[in-house]
């Protein structure tokens, strides 16, 4: 009895394990074959690239105020001295918040990205799950985004077939 049992398992199990079938994507090749990708990453590129150069002239400023202050710091008299040091701690903390509003977790940054970025990394999930399902995959990996996938061969990728799905001429 328990023969048969066992070997009904292993004829149910492994065909249930072989009708699985497995694919995977590469999603840094299908984002840098979608020029609406590459419009809204130069855009998000410029505004980091304006930000850091605002951030850092305050840094800038905020030197030159302490070396200032470091060189007439011993002839200056203690209420001048101790009004140049509240200045320069209210530029730095000025700086630092201007930092985190920009680049913080939830900063400019992280929002401009999430309105620009996420709606098309929605749209190739979306046409991953249609090309999946069409297909009968049960799992689809993502080689990209530092996975742990060892080895794919490359019969079982998907990335092309989502750039169609997309409407991405594939050359």
């Amino acid at each position: 009895m328990k023969a048969l049992i066992l070997a009904a398992v292993l004829i149910f199990g492994t065909g249930f394990v072989s009708a699985q079938k497995y694919a995977y994507i590469d999603s840094d090749y299908i984002l840098s074959e979608m020029p609406e990708y590459a419009e809204a990453k130069e855009k998000l590129d410029k505004l980091a690239d304006r930000w850091t150069k605002e951030i850092e002239e305050r840094y800038e400023v905020l030197r030159m105020k302490k070396e200032n202050f470091a060189r007439e710091e011993v002839i200056l008299p203690d209420e001048e001295r101790k009004k140049r040091q509240e200045e320069i701690d209210q530029l730095e903390t000025e700086a630092m918040q201007m930092q985190s509003t920009r680049f913080g977790v939830n900063g400019d940054y992280f929002q401009k990205r999430k309105e620009l970025i996420k709606p098309i990394q929605d749209r190739v999930f979306d046409a991953m799950q249609t090309v999946a399902s069409k297909r009968n995959y049960s799992f689809v990996f993502d080689k990209a985004n530092q996975s742990n996938l060892v080895y794919a061969d490359p019969k079982l990728d998907l990335s092309k077939q989502v750039l169609r799905e997309l409407g991405v001429n594939v050359k």
